[in-house]
């Protein structure tokens, strides 16, 4: 999967209790803001963590905590220090979750490969994290910020356009669901990916 890591796991909040004897070493929580600690994370020992609090949306609302760029910096920080470790190469368990383990996780998930694997193409990464999480739809306000900070120059949101078109291709309810929940830009990018296809 990667030089640091043997299993990169992608999952929601009800999938947590199911990973707990899975040997994860580094757990990437991104969960609502005001959310408590997951009780399964009780039985997990003590794997490096960074947990992050933000909304699942790509758009200002009332209420909303957006992802910003900070925390697009945090996650490739906390993804660096994992991907560089020393000790057992390829031994580890990288685990990232959000609620349902479909956007802000999967966005996180692009984003570390992307900066693991700087010699691989983003159609490759993003592949990489659908064969990880088939449901994967990541963030695109996240997905954009890491873009720009790996100097991906737009590539690596397009590609997760093709996701988009994927997913709608599937599942054409999507774009009425995600138009629905203020994500109108990501069912665009889709549409715009499948034309141009």
């Amino acid at each position: 999967m990667s030089r640091a890591f043997s299993l990169l796991t992608v999952c929601g909040l009800d999938e947590l209790e199911s990973h707990a004897d899975r040997g994860v070493t580094h757990v990437l929580s991104i969960v609502d803001p005001g959310r408590d600690d997951h009780p399964a994370f009780a039985r997990y020992g003590d794997p490096a963590r960074l947990t992050l609090r933000f909304n699942d949306e790509i758009e200002p609302g009332p209420n909303v905590v957006l992802p910003e760029r900070g925390d697009v910096e945090a996650i490739l920080r906390w993804g660096r220090d994992a991907f560089a470790r020393p000790d057992g190469a390829g031994a580890g368990h990288m685990l990232v979750h959000c609620h349902m383990g479909i956007s802000r996780s999967t966005a996180a998930m692009t984003m570390l490969l992307a900066q693991a694997h700087p010699e691989e193409g983003e159609g490759d990464v993003v592949a990489r994290v659908r064969a990880i999480r088939p449901i994967a739809w990541p963030n695109l306000r996240m997905t954009e910020m890491a873009d720009a900070i790996l100097g991906r120059g737009g590539r690596l949101t397009a590609a997760v356009a093709t996701l988009y078109a994927g997913n709608l291709a599937r599942r054409p309810d999507l774009a009425e669901v995600m138009t629905r929940l203020n994500r109108a830009r990501e069912v665009a990018l889709g549409r715009a990916a499948q034309a141009a296809a």
